[in-house]
């Protein structure tokens, strides 16, 4: 999925139920103060928007949004980057509180206008979308009459004292993303996910409408509520964004199915992987490693921490990790040397980690994983959620709450040992002739007790399984430059095909565990590829 064009392409809808369009709203209503076009006020609370979600759900989905006016259809990509909005018509402009809100064109791969509202004493009205609200560049469209109702395809929120740089923004489908201190976006967030990796075609909800609650002078907290639709389900979210390290969203949602659905998945991650220290069977590129997560990590209501390192796989991949009321899991980059990555472009060190933290139990279900065939950094082939046991059916009313974390690191991590890196090539002996074809896997392991055990030179136990190989060469000895242990093995396959290999580690001693456990799946190459030099 080319992630830079489908965030575009699969923009928000048009059109809230019940709530005036664009084409009622008045020329004359404008607030003090702001360059900005409103509706008329209308009652508003998330109460009043869970009953709108519900209401949707039980009539007939219909497609939001119409055609885009020639001029704004045939925007190529040059074009459309051009278009700025102006700094005098954000909303909030005239306030004297920390937060701005500006909001994203239509056009390229934006189809689907978006309304936006401002929420104020219990009141929405709807912001009109004017011409006059943009700088259009050298895209052309300042000299094309351009409708009165032509919406808007997202909105970004900026500090006052940085209205250049956003901290959030939300764009396309139900796809938002956010930065901590260090600046720099990544993966992305979705409101939720419709039967992904199912092998049947995946459902992309859209976030329809947007509704900003102008924050009090002195909040650190911007509010934001949202409709969502789609064919198979209709929703309400509220999301609480106070930006820093990590940036935080307190959200809650109420969710109303149309029909029953196969694969629903909470909390989604959306993320890329191309090729890394532990997966190079796509390191064309002259970067040594190009991703903007390298693992999923996960901690289990039974209080079990677990790595498993992403890959780029030869095909689909799909995973899941059985549990209860899990306390947290997310698409973390861990490693955040430059040196690792040498790009000095986008600075994939700085890609933030996202970590998904339940708010009450969600019962059983498994945190999911698909991963996807990528041939470049452009597409966004990893995607991670919790789906739970049960499959939604029509007429339930499906409440969750959960906290999201975007940053260097997440809010919470292990008492336990991290696995840091995981290496991989060809095994056997150096100055020995390779009698049979291997995989060499080096994992790296640092923190908890490990600095004060690789100091002394103590002995470590690697716990190794795997399924579908023999092991050979298994070792666990200190690296006193990370102040950590490695653990080094060889993996032989049992087969000569390429049937997937499981592979399970962590570290113990005689008071016990002293590390998180690591996951890894393999592929081996086909026969005839497994050169042995």
């Amino acid at each position: 999925m080319n992630r830079r064009k489908f965030l575009k392409r699969a923009a928000g809808a048009f059109a809230a139920l019940g709530l005036p369009s664009a084409l009622l709203l008045p020329h004359d209503s404008r607030a003090a103060g702001q360059n900005l076009r409103f509706g008329p006020p209308q009652p508003f609370d998330f109460a009043a928007l869970k009953g709108q979600a519900r209401a949707l759900a039980v009539a007939p989905y219909q497609r939001h949004g119409g055609q885009l006016p020639a001029a704004v259809a045939a925007l190529d990509w040059d074009q459309y980057q051009s278009i700025r909005y102006r700094k005098d018509h954000a909303l909030w402009a005239g306030d004297d509180h920390r937060f701005l809100a500006q909001f994203f064109h239509m056009g390229l791969y934006f189809k689907k206008p978006v309304t936006m509202h401002e929420v104020a004493g219990g009141q929405a009205r709807e912001i009109g979308y004017e011409p006059a609200m943009f700088d259009y560049g050298d895209s052309g469209l300042d000299k094309v009459g351009l409708p009165a109702d032509l919406g808007f395809a997202g909105f970004r929120l900026n500090r006052r004292s940085d209205p250049e740089r956003d901290f959030a923004a939300f764009l396309g489908a139900s796809y938002f993303r956010a930065v901590g201190a260090e600046g720099q976006y990544g993966l992305s967030a979705r409101g939720l996910a419709i039967d992904t990796g199912t092998g049947s075609d995946e459902e992309f909800p859209d976030f329809v409408a947007f509704y900003l609650e102008r924050p009090a002078g002195d909040s650190e907290t911007v509010v934001v509520y949202a409709l969502l639709d789609s064919p198979s389900i209709a929703g309400a979210y509220r999301f609480a964004v106070t930006p820093g390290e990590p940036l935080l969203m307190e959200i809650d949602s109420a969710l109303y199915p149309r029909k029953a659905i196969e694969r629903i998945g909470l909390g989604p991650c959306t993320s890329m992987y191309q090729t890394g220290e532990n997966d190079r069977r796509m390191a064309w590129d002259w970067r040594p490693e190009i991703h903007d997560s390298d693992g999923l990590a996960m901690h289990s209501g039974s209080d079990e921490w677990i790595w498993r390192p992403l890959t780029n796989p030869p095909q689909l991949r799909f995973n899941m990790f059985s549990d209860r009321d899990p306390r947290g899991f997310g698409l973390l980059q861990r490693d955040r040397d430059f040196g690792h990555y040498q790009d000095d472009g986008v600075f994939y060190e700085k890609r933030p980690c996202l970590w998904v933290e339940p708010k009450g139990g969600w019962g059983e279900g498994s945190v999911q994983l698909v991963e996807i065939p990528t041939v470049d950094e452009t597409f966004d082939n990893i995607v991670a959620f919790w789906n739970p046991k049960e499959k939604p059916q029509p007429g339930q009313e499906l409440l969750f709450g959960y906290r999201l974390f975007w940053g260097a690191a997440p809010p919470a991590e292990p008492a336990l040992a991290q696995c840091v890196s995981t290496r991989t090539g060809l095994g056997g002996v150096i100055g020995f002739k390779r009698l049979a074809w291997s995989q060499r896997f080096a994992v790296d392991f640092r923190g908890g007790n490990l600095a004060q055990l690789a100091a002394r030179n103590a002995s470590v136990e690697p716990v190794l399984q795997a399924s579908g190989a023999r092991l050979e060469t298994v070792s666990a000895r200190p690296l006193h430059e990370i102040h950590g242990y490695r653990v080094m093995f060889d993996a032989v396959p049992e087969k000569d095909d390429s049937s997937q290999i499981d592979l399970r580690l962590f570290l113990r001693d005689a008071s016990g565990a002293l590390s998180e456990t690591w996951l890894y799946q393999w592929t081996p190459p086909p026969l005839a590829e497994r050169k042995v030099y």
